[in-house]
Order: structure tokens, then sequence, then C-alpha cells
């Protein structure tokens, strides 16, 4: 395997020191090294990929220095734009070093969300011109594949990819202090404790990453279905237009959004949409924990943003932030609960505390699956 020191060091001697991106699990020791060792204005971990094309293009505008983007191959798709109408040597020719984890390889198992994602990553960079190689698991013929990506980068002015497979790079571990806050709360009992006191004819639509994974626990050790869960497994972000879409069309129920800050800080724009539609019967909790708990703990601005603010600002209806479970409750018996009419859109911040259990699964259901059970219980 790779040392993430030796591959910050070889970018570092041909002055690329400028990082952005969002972090991937395949990526997550190279992203805990860029974090420990970058300062603040060289390492931005942004909202979604496209943004860390434009951060990088401005980077590379201000300094002529080539830029690095990470990010898991779910993100090609947020790039495309940007590859497209910005670096493109038909539009500004902006070299950008794409550092892209491979989930779901062809011959790899992994979970359902990656398997589509994995078969077309390197079909995707060829469509978009991009020429790219399989970095090595090899010190000696990695440093060979960067010095030859350099080369390309500066002699053509045009982006070039390292596509990482897994288990390419050593493990480091995050020593920097993601914050000084030092909430109870984990996000799995809040989940638990929220989820609790919905009605029989609610349904929840649950982001990627851990709150789905801790929420579909949650219905197998109550001993119920997972027919009221739609668990998105995949499209970061867009879990809040999901449940609106089911909101507008049902009506008679309430429907819940569960979402992380990092999802929801990808695609903000969304929550504007939600306000303007101003569906009565959508309640929309955010758990905030300041970071991207399901790819390696790095932070999100989540706790440095005023997320209920943003949400008033936009239109909904009431919103409130907890940080405890006496108040959680106090909130959903009082607010919340079935015997209560209060109009939304609602919006929720629970700040909890970073984390999860080492033992926590996955949904045994397949996403088919899962999507034939919630439509027959919305028929219902």
């Amino acid at each position: 395997m790779i040392s993430p020191k030796f591959f910050y060091d070889t970018l570092a001697s041909y002055d690329i020191n400028f990082y952005a991106g969002v972090p991937d699990s395949l990526l997550k020791n190279l992203c805990a090294y860029i974090t420990d060792h970058a300062d603040a204005s060289h390492n931005i971990i942004a909202a979604n990929e496209g943004g860390a094309m434009g951060l990088a293009a401005g980077h590379y505008l201000a300094t002529s220095q080539i830029p690095v983007v990470y990010m898991q191959n779910s993100g090609e798709g947020n790039i495309i734009n940007p590859l497209a109408s910005l670096t493109d040597p038909d539009v500004y020719n902006i070299p950008v070093l794409l550092v892209i984890g491979w989930r779901g390889k062809p011959g790899v198992h992994d979970e359902p969300q990656h398997v589509k994602q994995g078969k077309v990553t390197t079909g995707l960079l060829n469509v978009m011109g991009i020429d790219y190689t399989v970095l090595s698991k090899e010190e000696d013929k990695a440093e060979a594949q960067i010095k030859k990506a350099v080369a390309y980068m500066q002699a053509t002015k045009q982006c070039y990819a390292l596509v990482i497979e897994k288990d390419t790079f050593d493990t480091y571990t995050l020593n920097s202090q993601l914050s000084t806050f030092n909430f109870q709360l984990s996000r799995e009992e809040a989940i638990q404790t929220v989820a609790s006191y919905l009605a029989p004819k609610d349904c929840i639509v649950s982001t990627t990453g851990m709150i789905s994974r801790e929420l579909f626990e949650y219905r197998t050790a109550k001993n119920e279905g997972h027919e009221r869960d739609f668990l998105t497994v995949g499209s970061m972000g867009h879990a809040s237009q999901i449940a609106l879409g089911i909101a507008l069309e049902k009506q008679d129920r309430k429907v819940w959004c569960f979402d992380g800050d990092g999802a929801s800080i990808m695609h903000m724009g969304s929550m504007a949409i939600v306000a303007s539609k101003a569906p009565k019967n959508y309640i929309h909790v955010v758990f905030n924990n300041g970071a991207h708990d399901s790819v390696g703990g790095q932070p999100t601005v989540g706790l440095q943003i005023d997320l209920p603010a943003i949400a008033k600002a936009v239109g909904y209806k009431q919103v409130f932030s907890v940080d405890n479970k006496e108040d959680l409750l106090n909130l959903l018996t009082s607010h919340l609960s079935p015997l209560t009419s209060i109009d939304g859109p609602i919006f929720l911040e629970v700040k909890v505390k970073k984390g999860n259990r080492k033992d926590l699964g996955r949904p045994t259901t397949t996403p088919i699956q899962n999507k034939e059970a919630l439509m027959n219980f919305l028929k219902g």
C-alpha cells in the first residue's frame, strides 16, 4: 500500500498543494492526512464535488499551480458540468488532478448503490475526454504515474484522473480536533427517539450512510417492518427532495426526512424548494454532528453555521434546534407528536455527537424490495 505521506509529499514536490473535495471511504486515510497537514486555505471540504471543481479552478487562476479535487466516484456526476463547461480545452482549458475512489469496481463486492457507478467510472472519464490511470499500490510505480500525470497536465493544461482502488492507501488516523462541542446524545439514540413518535401512517425518507443503517437496525430491533422507510442508500443530498415528492402527493400523511448535516449542505438549495411548496405535512430533521461520519469523520461546516436560521429564512413555517434527549422528547411531545397539528414545513436540527457502533449492520433488504414495500405502504 501507499503511505498518505508519500502521496502528499510527492505532489508537493511538483508544487501541488491545494486540495478540495468531498471525503470518500476509500480515500479516508489520505483525506485524514491532508486534513492534518494542509492549512485551512489549502484543504477545503466542499459542499459538493462540483463546487470543489470551482474552487480548484479559482486556485489555478490565482496561482498557475495545479490543484487536486478528491471524491468518491459517486461524485463524478457532480463534476460533469464543470468538466464540460469550465475546465475543458474547448472552454477555459484548466488542469485539475482528479483523485477518485473507485467504489463498486467490477469484480469487487460492494453495496448496491455503488454497483452501477463502479461499472461506469472509467467510461465517464473516457466520454469526457479525461485521461486517467489506476494508481498503483506500489510506491515506486505510483511515483512514476504521478510524474507522468503532472507532465501531461503541464503540457496540455487538461485535467487528469488518478483512480483509486480499495486498500491503496495505508492507514492514517485523523488527529485534528474537529470541534469543541461535547454533545451527549448519539445520532442512533436520536433517530430511535424521533422514530418512536411517528404515527402509524407516517413515513420516513432517510439519507445515505449511517442514518439509514441506524434506522434499519432500529426497526429490526423493535421487530417492526421496514415498509414505512425509504432508505436512500445513494444520491447524497437528495433525500429532502424525495421526501417532498412524496409529501406533495400524500397530504394525508406526515412525511419525515431524516437528513445529515453533510448531505443537507451538499444541496442546500433544496431547502428553498421545500419551503416554496409549503407542504403542511413535511418535517425535515437534520442530525448534525459536524462531520462526514460515514467516510472517516472529516469535518463539515454543519456546527459552524445556523441551519435553523437558514431554514427560517427560506420559508420553513417552524424551526427548532435541540442538543439533548430531554429537550428532544419535550419537543416531540409538545409540537411534533401525532396529536399535534402544527403546519409544516417544519425544520428540526438535532445536534449529536460523532461516531457510531462498531457492529452497526447494513440493510438486509435490497433497494428494490425497499422501494416496493414503501409503495405498497403508501397505497394503503
